[in-house]
């Protein structure tokens, strides 16, 4: 295990910054591949990003490998001496691990000896509210890097340690949330009749949004419809509400299936409300494209893996959650692929989460051996 990548990792950790707001974070990344004498950095890329290149003699494919730079807004629980120093704010996601395997990949290209072709280490902001990936891909500076191929890797707890997670077209979930703010009239408590309570349309909203649900991971139809969050009125027992607020996130395998929800979930917020005699707004955010992995990448990273024995699993359906490497997909040839990180780690996202240093070297194995197939074919 490599001493100098591991410090990297707990340092990483230890600093972890919100979304959007990753830019000691792009500094300390800057600061650790600046040493191994890229061709160029670009910062400041889609907010804080950083596109670290390395380019040879003759002109050939440009290979991308993309990894994350934000953290989780969630306290940590660990008690490592590595813990996060930025209380309220921990990498729960292994984000700083997919950095640590991306920037440990400067060394090897600062010696590497490839007759032709580009390497691209990106450091994505944003990836957690599903912005980062869209706006790297309206920055100028990157798309004239003529990018060929993508490849990105995430961390997998639940599954076998070391072992590589694959899957043609759609990887991860489509991923939409939104939020329905309803708008009545307050009264007192007494007198509900001289108000509007927004109480009974959100119980039948609940209702009425769950019958669109699909929990059948093996339909093309799969939708989940989870509620986040349901605010109505306060502990104030004089006064009947007038302000109601639901947030729900939708996933679904397919764009269209998403779409189609969207159109079910606009009507229902509308008839609902007119029924109830109040206004309703819906916000939509937090939009994650599926991840579509092209059929040529995912044969690279299958041969990658074959080549150096490490275990191959062929996930038989998405997987739920959301990524926007599905920005990269709608426009690159891509694949993003699982790291197994062990069976009984604590999952993504919660509080005691670490992210395992011996995946950094598989993590490298892999990514090495991606860019040499690009690169030497």
């Amino acid at each position: 295990m490599n001493e100098t990548l591991v410090q990297l990792r707990k340092q990483l950790h230890q600093n972890p910054e919100l979304s959007g707001k990753e830019h000691s974070t792009a500094k300390r990344i800057v600061e650790f591949v600046k040493q191994y004498n890229p061709t160029e950095i670009i910062s400041g890329i889609g907010g804080a990003g950083v596109a670290v290149v390395y380019e040879f003699e003759e002109n050939g494919p440009t290979v991308a490998i993309r990894c994350e730079l934000d953290a989780l807004p969630i306290v940590e629980e660990n008690t490592f001496t590595h813990k996060s120093d930025n209380y309220g704010v921990s990498h729960k996601c292994g984000h700083d691990g997919h950095m640590t395997i991306v920037a440990g990949l400067a060394n090897w290209l600062s010696e590497a000896e490839f007759k032709k072709g580009k390497v691209i280490l990106l450091f994505q902001p944003a990836e957690e509210t599903g912005e980062g990936a869209a706006k790297v891909l309206e920055d100028e500076r990157f798309l004239n890097l003529d990018i060929d191929y993508v490849f990105a890797l995430h961390n997998l707890p639940g599954e076998k340690m070391h072992s590589i997670i694959v899957k043609s077209s759609f990887f991860t979930a489509t991923v939409q949330s939104f939020s329905i703010n309803l708008k009545g009239k307050k009264s007192h408590a007494s007198e509900p009749e001289n108000g509007v309570n927004p109480a009974m349309a959100v119980a039948e909203l609940v209702q009425e949004i769950q019958s669109f649900a699909n929990p059948n991971t093996n339909s093309e139809n799969f939708a989940l419809m989870t509620p986040i969050c349901i605010d109505l009125g306060e502990k104030n027992y004089g006064i009947s509400p007038e302000n109601a607020e639901l947030h729900y996130t939708i996933r679904t395998w397919s764009g269209e299936v998403m779409s189609t929800l969207e159109d079910k979930i606009k009507q229902a917020a509308n008839e609902i409300s007119n029924t109830h005699q109040l206004k309703a707004k819906i916000d939509w955010f937090e939009f994650f494209p599926a991840s579509d992995n092209n059929t040529e990448c995912v044969s690279f990273i299958e041969k990658v893996a074959n080549q150096h024995s490490i275990e191959l699993v062929e996930h038989p359906r998405s997987l739920k959650f959301g990524e926007d490497f599905g920005w990269f997909s709608s426009k690159y040839k891509s694949a993003i692929f699982g790291l197994g990180a062990g069976e009984d780690q604590p999952a993504l996202h919660h509080a005691d989460y670490d992210f395992p240093d011996e995946l950094i070297d598989t993590g490298l194995l892999m990514f090495k051996g991606l860019i040499t197939e690009v690169l030497e074919n």
